[in-house]
């Protein structure tokens, strides 16, 4: 693994050791902690759409967490988008500790302390970057 990896993205390098997709591990959880997200998404022809957000989620994340070069406004981009679809800012913003949490689980012993404290100050960012509720 690089050294020079920021804590989140080592987060997700680690995963990517376990997981060749977290999509299903993501929406299991997003599903079960906040079923009204279910009812946005199509029953069936949904899973491209939900891989694609993933990815560019993780993406986004990943520049916001780093070097920040553009793909981070994504983000913010959502954000009002999601606004527009009806979908609540808090339910927005829990879609990242979803993210988080799946990851958390993925890696046990290997979620460090280091990320965690990473992806707590991430949360608190992206939710001060989408202006919180709106």
């Amino acid at each position: 693994m690089n050294a020079s990896l920021n804590p989140i993205e080592q987060s997700f390098d680690l995963a990517a050791m376990r997981c060749a997709d977290l999509t299903p591990l993501v929406y299991q959880r997003l599903f079960r902690e906040h079923p009204e997200a279910q009812a946005m998404f199509r029953s069936q022809g949904s899973e491209p759409v939900k891989g694609s957000m993933l990815a560019l989620t993780i993406d986004a994340i990943v520049d916001f967490a780093g070097t920040r070069s553009g793909h981070f406004r994504l983000i913010a981009c959502e954000a009002a988008s999601h606004d527009a679809y009806g979908t609540s800012r808090e339910l927005f913003i829990a879609f990242f500790a979803v993210i988080r949490d799946t990851l958390r689980d993925l890696l046990g012993g290997e979620w460090s302390p280091d990320i965690a404290q990473a992806w707590d100050n991430l949360l608190v960012e992206i939710d001060a970057f989408v202006g919180g509720p709106a």
